[in-house]
């Protein structure tokens, strides 16, 4: 397996922690509906979740999905992107594209 600077697996394991709680989900539900065998789900996403294994992008796909979060939610370093991404999760496709055209609009003074 590929060597993960530790900040970012910790990121990965954090978000996932996190959005796991807030669903009050046990490791092993998670794993169970990513396709682990029931057996081994918990201590796979525990691993996952502590950073001692950083899941491969299939498996955090997987993962975000089930979750119901992006992918770039798992691997944002930033808090309060991260947050962001979470928001506009929640936005139609359309209104989503818009708000965002919008905001890079006004970034970049256009």
């Amino acid at each position: 397996m590929k060597s993960v600077p530790q900040e970012l697996s910790n990121v990965v394991g954090r978000r996932i922690r996190a959005r796991r709680e807030a669903l009050q989900w046990s490791q092993e539900k998670v794993g169970v509906l990513i396709g682990i065998d029931e057996s081994s789900s918990r201590a796979r996403i525990s691993r996952y979740e502590l950073g001692t294994h950083e899941p491969p992008v299939k498996t955090a796909r997987q993962i975000a999905e089930v979750l119901g979060v992006p992918l770039a939610y798992l691997y944002c370093e930033d808090d309060k992107v991260a947050e962001l991404l979470l928001t506009l999760r929640k936005l139609s496709s359309t209104d989503r594209h818009q708000r965002v055209a919008s905001w890079i609009n006004e970034v970049e003074g256009r």
